[in-house]
C-alpha cells in the first residue's frame, strides 16, 4: 500500500465528492447483503463479508466523545477510501450490535444502513467505480460490552484517577469505533480528536496538534498521524493525568532529538516512583535505532499512556501500559519496529509481532544489562518453551478464532519460542553484523506494510545465501525440540562422538537438522569449542582431538532449545586418572568426596548438570568432603574438582 500524504488526499477527494453525490433513497437493501446476514448469525469462527475487500482504507478520522469514567464513547468515524473492486455496491464496515448506528453518510448522502452480527451494510443505488475515491460518515453511540485483557475499551482506575482505555487486538476495534478489521489494509494515516472533560487529558497516536476549547468546559485533544497504521494499533486513553515528556537522539538523526510523550496519573509520588523506568526508554530507542533502523516513527513520538491494564499494548507511538519495568518497556518498544512498522500479515503468523518484541527484550539485557541478565533471560524463555513438548509458533488457522484469541497470544509458543527462533537463525548465521543485517532489509523491504514468517525467511536467505527452508519447517512449523545423548570414547588416535538426537514430538517433527556446540575441557586445565551438524537422529564423527578429555558441555552458550539426555564415556583406563571417590552413589542429602592426593592445597568442587551448566560450587582443602545436594532435583550430576591445572569428574544420580 503506497502513502498518500493528507492534503493531497484532500484535494482529490474533494473532487471525487462532487462527482459521486446521489440522491440515494430510505429502505434500499442489496439481495446479497441479506444472504450475509442470515450466513454469519451462528458462527464463532473469523468469517467476515469479502465486501470488505471491495475498497481500499487511505484515512480514517476519529471524532470522539470520551470521558475516564465510562466506557461509553460516541461521535463521527469518517473513512476516506479507494474503490479496488470493479465496482462498489455495498459499503460494509464492522462494528458490535451492541452500539447504535445513528446515520451513515457516504459522500456526504445519507444512507440505509443494515446492522447485524456486528458488521453493517450500506446498500448504494448507483456503485462508484473502481480507483474513485469516497468517503463514509458512520455517527454512533454506545456503551459495548467489557470484561476481561482483550475487551476494546475498559475503565479502572490507578493512584486515585479514573481511567479509561482501548485494546483492540486482534478482534475489538469493533467494539469501540466503526473499522475495517483487515490487517493487509493499513490506513496511510489517520486523525484521532478526543473530547472530554476539562480535567481530563486524552492520549492518542501521532503528535498532539491542537487542544481545543469546546462547549460545556470541555477540551478537544486533535493527534494527527501521517504514518500507515493498521486498524488495531489506533487507540486512546483518558484520565487526569500529567504530561512527562524526555527526548533521546538516535544516531542516525545527527544531534536532532525524538520525543517521548508519557502521560502519567497528575498523583503524588506516581512520577518519582515511575520516572526511572520512564527514562531509561531513551536509551531502549537509542540502541534499538542502531540495532534494527532508525526508530520508524522519528518525525512524530514515542511515548507511553499509564493504565491499569496488567502489561502492555503497543498502540503505534504511544504504547498503554500497566508499569515502567525494564522487560515491558523494552518489549513494547520494540513492536514499533516489529507489529507496527511492519505487522504481521495473518493473526497465524503473530511471531512477527510478538517473538521479535520479545527478542527484543532479550537484546536490551544483552546490551545494556550484560551477559549475565541476557544468559538468565534466554535460560527463562527456554525454560517456558521446554515446559510442555509440543506446540507450534505458527498459530494453524483453524485455531484462530473469536473465543481463541489466547492461543494466539499464547506466551511460551508465540512469545518465548518465536524468540527462540530468531536466537537459533543468530547462531546459525555465526555472523551478528549478518543477522542485524537481515533484521534491517527484512524492515527496509516490508516497512510500513504486513509480512509473513515466510515473508521473514525470504529475506533471510537472500540476504545470508544461506536457505533455511529446513529450519523453518522443523521450529516455526513444526513442533517440539531435540535431546542430544552422546556416547564418546578416546584414544591414543583421537576422539570419536557418536551423537544421538531425539525429538520431544517425534510424530510431527522427528529431527532437527541444525547446528551444535560442544565444549571440551580437558584434564589440564584447558577447553575447546567444536561446532558439529545434525544431519541424522543419530551421527557419528571421528575428532583429531588426542589431549585427555575430562568432560563435554553440550550447547555451552545456551543457544539452541535442547535438552541433554546421556553422557556416556569410554575411555582407557590407562588415559584417565581417579582422585576422589564418591560415597555413597546414588546420594540423598549429602554427598561425600575422598580424595587421595593429600599435597593440594585447595580443590574447587562444583556440581554440573548434563549440560556442563555450574549449580553450586565449594572451596575445600580437606582429604574428607561432604556437599550438601538436598535441594537438587532428582537426576543425573557430574562432580567436576579442580586443582590447579587438573579436573577430575565423575558422574552421580540423587535420589530423593
Amino acid at each position: 500500500m503506497k502513502k498518500l500524504f493528507l492534503s493531497t488526499l484532500l484535494s482529490m477527494l474533494g473532487i471525487a465528492l462532487f462527482a459521486q453525490m446521489h440522491d440515494y433513497s430510505d429502505g434500499l437493501q442489496c439481495s446479497h447483503v441479506k444472504s450475509f446476514y442470515n450466513s454469519f448469525k451462528s458462527t464463532k469462527d473469523i468469517v467476515q463479508t469479502p465486501l470488505l475487500n471491495d475498497y481500499d482504507v487511505k484515512f480514517y478520522f476519529l471524532d470522539l466523545n470520551v470521558e475516564s469514567n465510562t466506557i461509553y464513547v460516541s461521535g463521527e468515524v469518517t473513512f476516506y477510501a479507494e474503490v479496488v473492486a470493479a465496482e462498489l455496491d455495498t459499503f460494509a464496515f464492522e462494528l458490535l450490535e451492541q452500539m447504535t448506528i445513528d446515520e451513515v453518510e457516504i459522500n456526504g448522502i445519507q444512507q440505509t444502513v443494515i446492522h447485524t452480527t456486528d458488521e453493517a451494510f450500506v446498500p448504494l443505488t448507483s456503485p462508484i467505480g473502481s480507483g474513485n475515491l469516497f468517503t463514509a460518515k458512520i455517527t454512533y453511540h454506545g456503551t459495548p460490552p467489557t470484561g476481561g485483557f482483550f475487551s476494546g475499551i475498559s475503565t479502572g482506575s490507578g493512584w486515585g484517577k479514573n481511567v479509561t482505555w482501548t485494546l483492540a487486538e486482534p478482534f475489538a476495534a469493533r467494539d469501540w469505533w466503526p473499522t475495517k478489521q483487515v490487517l493487509e489494509d493499513k490506513a496511510d494515516s489517520v486523525w484521532i480528536f478526543l473530547t472530554t472533560s476539562e480535567e481530563n487529558m486524552a492520549g492518542s497516536n501521532g503528535l498532539l496538534t491542537n487542544i481545543s476549547s469546546m462547549p460545556g468546559n470541555k477540551l478537544r485533544y486533535e493527534w494527527k498521524s501521517n504514518y500507515p497504521i493498521d486498524y488495531y494499533l489506533i487507540s486512546f486513553a483518558v484520565s487526569d493525568y500529567q504530561d512527562y515528556s524526555i527526548y533521546a537522539h538516535p544516531t542516525e538523526m545527527a544531534g536532532d532529538s525524538l520525543l517521548i510523550q508519557n502521560f502519567i496519573y497528575d498523583s503524588p509520588g506516581c512520577l518519582e516512583n515511575y520516572k526511572d523506568g520512564i527514562d531509561q526508554t531513551s536509551e531502549f530507542v537509542e540502541l534499538f535505532s542502531d540495532l534494527f533502523s532508525l526508530y520508524p516513527f522519528h518525525e512524530e513520538k514515542y511515548g507511553h499512556c499509564l493504565t491499569p491494564l496488567g502489561g502492555g499494548m503497543e498502540h503505534q507511538t504511544m504504547t498503554t501500559i500497566g508499569g515502567f519495568g525494564f522487560g515491558l518497556v523494552a518489549h513494547e518498544l520494540g513492536h514499533m519496529w516489529f507489529g507496527d512498522h511492519v505487522t504481521c500479515a495473518t493473526w497465524s503468523d503473530i511471531w512477527i509481532n510478538e517473538g521479535f518484541a520479545t527478542y527484543s527484550d532479550y537484546l536490551a539485557n544483552e546490551f545494556i544489562l550484560g551477559s549475565g541478565a541476557a544468559a538468565s533471560k534466554m535460560q527463562g524463555i527456554h525454560n517456558s518453551v521446554m515446559s510442555q513438548p509440543g506446540g507450534s509458533t505458527y498459530v494453524p488457522p483453524a485455531e484462530v478464532t473469536y473465543e481463541n484469541v489466547w492461543r494466539i497470544f499464547d506466551s511460551r509458543l508465540s512469545y518465548s519460542k518465536g524468540a527462540a527462533i530468531l536466537h537459533m537463525i543468530r547462531f546459525e548465521l555465526q555472523d551478528d553484523d549478518l543477522f542485524f543485517h537481515v533484521l534491517h532489509d527484512y524492515l527496509d523491504i516490508y516497512g510500513d506494510s504486513v509480512a509473513t514468517g515466510l515473508d521473514f525467511m525470504n529475506v533471510l536467505n537472500e540476504t545470508s545465501g544461506m536457505d533455511f527452508t529446513d529450519f523453518f519447517n522443523q521450529w516455526y512449523f513444526g513442533e517440539g525440540y531435540p535431546t542430544y545423548s552422546i556416547e564418546w570414547s578416546q584414544n591414543d588416535g583421537g576422539m570419536f562422538m557418536e551423537i544421538t538426537q531425539t525429538s520431544s514430538a517425534p510424530s510431527v517433527t522427528p529431527l532437527f537438522k541444525m547446528l551444535m556446540r560442544y565444549k571440551l575441557l580437558f584434564y589440564d586445565g584447558t577447553d575447546t569449542i567444536i561446532q558439529l551438524y545434525q544431519t541424522e537422529n543419530v551421527n557419528n564423527f571421528s575428532l583429531p582431538i588426542t589431549k585427555q578429555v575430562g568432560l563435554i558441555q553440550v550447547d555451552p552458550g545456551n543457544w539452541v532449545l535442547n535438552q541433554v539426555g546421556s553422557i556416556s564415556v569410554n575411555i582407557d583406563e590407562n588415559f584417565v586418572r581417579e582422585d576422589f571417590t564418591i560415597i555413597p552413589n546414588p546420594a540423598k542429602s549429602r554427598l561425600n568426596l575422598l580424595f587421595t592426593d593429600n599435597g593440594i592445597n585447595s580443590r574447587e568442587i562444583s556440581i554440573l548438570d548434563l549440560s556442563g551448566s555450574k549449580l553450586k560450587s565449594e572451596k575445600t582443602n580437606l582429604l574428607q568432603y561432604s556437599i550438601n545436594i538436598a535441594d537438587l532435583p532428582s537426576g543425573s550430576y557430574i562432580c567436576l574438582v579442580t586443582s590447579g591445572e587438573n579436573q577430575y569428574f565423575k558422574k552421580f544420580v540423587k535420589v530423593d
